[in-house]
């Protein structure tokens, strides 16, 4: 075999180890991605609690009437 044959041969091979590792490596990649994914989900899901909570609060009769009070306050204070 001539030199060239033995390059183009090392050249396969390489490129066959290197897209062999490349997908065991994706698969670590995906499942950090997935759990990740998971954690970003689950502080989505509180945020979505907390906002809920707030927008009962800021919605509540009692909350307008309480600033409604507070800006006379500072109404009469002037």
């Amino acid at each position: 075999m001539n030199t060239t044959a033995i390059a183009i041969i090392a050249i396969i091979c390489w490129a066959i180890v290197s897209i062999t590792n490349g997908t065991k490596k994706s698969g670590k990649v995906n499942k950090q991605q997935a759990q990740d994914n998971e954690e970003l989900r689950n502080e989505i899901a509180a945020m979505k609690e907390r906002i809920a909570t707030l927008e009962a609060i800021v919605t509540d009769e009692k909350y307008n009437l309480k600033r409604e009070f507070d800006n006379l306050n500072k109404d009469d204070a002037a």
